[in-house]
């Protein structure tokens, strides 16, 4: 049957909202299909964004009724050191300085700590251009009040959409706005005839297989623990220290969790976040974390000690044990997210290309903006694998 549409003479409007506790009371139906709408999981962006991350949420309305809910995210990258170490040199001291002033203060529309269209959901009973419009008012008027409070918004980004959906943004409000792709989401499709973690390791080539074999026996002598909320707060100076390890490596930073955040996380979602200890003589040496997200297992954050890491393949094990876990739950995929690109790949994630729309709030630098998303970004060289028979 074709959908019912709402009739298009009632007036839309939106409301921006800073807290979750100012939500309808039907927010929640727009979370059916994804945790990351859902009230619950938005409050923990409330309490426990990044120090550099303001998040505000917006509903659309149809007269009275909410037809679809949208976030933004308001990121002061001049608070994050975003390059690093990574290039000591001329170059990079250019970058960041140019970086720092020009383009440091970005509205991100969607979510900058996850990988995904986690930016907007909407109703099918009004055509979904109508609500880009409105959508695109809505963080118009953010910026002007974002201005009001004595600070400048230099870029707005549109994030992470799926090809299917960019059609959408071909609305003459959009035509200055720059169409880009970064790094791919890594998603593991999970097979229908693989009922048990064995029915995987079974349909690896030879050569993958004996990759797995080799990380198992690498693994030997460390304990996998299933972390409790009391946990999460017992080891909290641990699993920081570990999870700084691994982001202050990365190429690219727009911000750093909170030290906190895991177990806001946990009190927030309770059963379906899962955190992961890795033992090695009762010494915490690494962990990971899920997110249950209906058919599909989302993975969050990670931290490993570097040494244990290279010395007995801790990462390549936790992707195997996420793998194990999904399969072994009836789950239907993996998002893997973006980084490591090519070590998801030789496990079985593939490449799925996402894009955002990217402008420059000063005219004269947002015709350039094509050539300098190109100079800004770290350029990614990867090789994609397919270990299945």
């Amino acid at each position: 049957m074709p959908r019912k549409l709402l009739p298009l003479s009632t007036s839309f409007s939106f409301k921006i909202f800073s807290s979750t506790s100012e939500f309808p009371s039907n927010w929640n139906d727009f979370s059916a299909n994804n945790i990351f709408f859902s009230k619950e999981y938005l409050y923990i962006l409330e309490v426990s964004s990044p120090n550099n991350i303001l998040s505000n949420f917006i509903g659309l309305f149809h007269g009275e009724k909410l037809v679809g809910v949208a976030l933004t995210q308001f990121n002061n990258l001049s608070l994050v050191n975003s390059y690093g170490e990574r290039d000591n040199c001329i170059k990079n001291k250019i970058r960041t300085f140019v970086f720092k002033n020009f383009s440091s203060n970005v509205l991100v529309v969607g979510n900058n700590t996850l990988t995904g269209q986690n930016t907007l959901c909407f109703s099918e009973e009004v055509p979904a251009k109508n609500l880009i419009n409105l959508l695109y008012e809505a963080v118009e008027e953010l910026q002007r009040q974002i201005q009001k409070n004595g600070q400048k918004v230099h870029l707005v980004i549109y994030k992470d959409f799926p090809e299917m959906q960019i059609p959408l943004f071909e609305l003459p409000k959009f035509n200055s706005f720059y169409k880009f792709t970064t790094q791919p989401n890594m998603v593991f499709s999970i097979k229908e005839q693989w009922k048990t973690f064995d029915d995987y390791v079974a349909d690896l080539t030879k050569k993958y297989r004996d990759q797995f074999k080799r990380a198992r026996k690498k693994s030997e002598g460390i304990t996998k623990r299933k972390f409790s909320l009391e946990d999460i707060e017992n080891y909290k100076g641990r699993i920081v220290e570990l999870y700084l390890n691994v982001a202050e490596k990365a190429p690219f930073n727009t911000f750093f969790l909170n030290d906190d955040h895991f177990e806001i996380f946990k009190k927030a979602l309770k059963d379906k976040f899962l955190f992961y200890g890795y033992f090695k003589d009762e010494t915490l040496i690494g962990f990971n974390t899920l997110i249950k997200n209906g058919n599909d297992i989302d993975t969050y954050f990670l931290g490993y000690d570097e040494k244990c890491q290279r010395e007995r393949m801790l990462y390549l094990n936790m992707l195997y044990d996420m793998i194990a876990y999904s399969i072994n739950k009836g789950y239907r995929r993996i998002v893997f997210a973006r980084t490591a690109l090519e070590i998801k790949s030789s496990v079985g994630a593939n490449p799925k290309v996402l894009y955002g729309l990217m402008r420059h709030n000063n005219r004269f630098i947002n015709f350039f903006v094509p050539k300098l998303f190109h100079y800004f970004e770290p350029k990614m060289e990867w090789k994609e694998r397919n270990p299945f028979k």
